[in-house]
């Protein structure tokens, strides 16, 4: 299988996804938008993988190639194509499927419990997976469900987690794919935004997860995309 990853900086790039594809033999080519890549043409990959960053999806003065990747994401979701949005990359997808993406109510940055919808708990991609999820956020924005997409997960402080639309679009507003180093990167680049809120941890509460706790994330990461992977369209 052929990924093809949208990286936005430097500091959010597939990491565990990477992992795994390389486990599973898939080819995984990225395009550093930051660093003016060529995008990629729908015929050139299988899935389409959207990773995080901190600026907005709205940004396009301060960031113009989010005006080509949003043409880019388009172009993949009219080839049939699978797609995985992940922080930012959600909001991606949420906005190019016509939902509207805004300032949540709350800020969640850090180690936050993810629960399963009933939908969720029924779906073939997240049923039987640990509940609470222990996930890794980095977020201000979110976004409203797109018409015909399920929810399949939400948090105390943001309720659309994850969407799944037409078996193959997923987005995840929350962070599977972090190691302890991209933890410690998000934290160097955009330390900044840790400020009082009732969901946001300090540098300190982050950075003392426990492999153990890395591990079970990333197995839960693993199932999901194998299951993602194996999605028959046709049933």
């Amino acid at each position: 299988m052929r990924i093809h990853c949208l990286q936005h900086v430097p500091f959010e790039g597939p990491a565990a996804i990477a992992d795994w594809a390389a486990e599973r033999g898939h080819s995984l080519v990225v395009s550093r938008l930051y660093a003016g890549d060529d995008l990629p043409s729908p015929d050139a990959f299988d899935w389409l993988l959207i990773m995080g960053g901190p600026m907005n999806i709205y940004q396009e003065q301060q960031h113009p190639w989010l005006a080509a990747e949003k043409a880019c994401i388009d172009r993949a979701l009219a080839a049939d194509k699978t797609l995985l949005g992940i922080c930012l990359g959600a909001q991606l997808l949420a906005d190019r499927l016509g939902s509207h993406v805004y300032a949540g109510p709350e800020r969640e940055i850090g180690w936050w419990p993810l629960h399963l919808t009933e939908a969720g708990r029924r779906s073939s991609l997240f049923g039987g997976l640990d509940e609470p999820l222990q996930a890794y956020h980095w977020h201000g924005d979110t976004f409203e469900l797109p018409a015909g997409a399920v929810c399949l997960a939400s948090s105390s402080a943001c309720v659309q987690q994850a969407f799944l639309y037409d078996k193959r679009v997923l987005g995840l507003q929350f962070h599977f794919e972090v190691t302890a180093d991209s933890v410690r990167r998000l934290i160097e680049h955009c330390g900044e935004e840790i400020t009082a809120g009732r969901y946001v941890q300090n540098a300190e509460q982050m950075l003392a997860i426990n492999q153990e706790v890395f591990g079970r994330l990333h197995e839960s990461l693993y199932r999901l995309l194998d299951r993602l992977a194996s999605v028959d369209r046709s049933a």
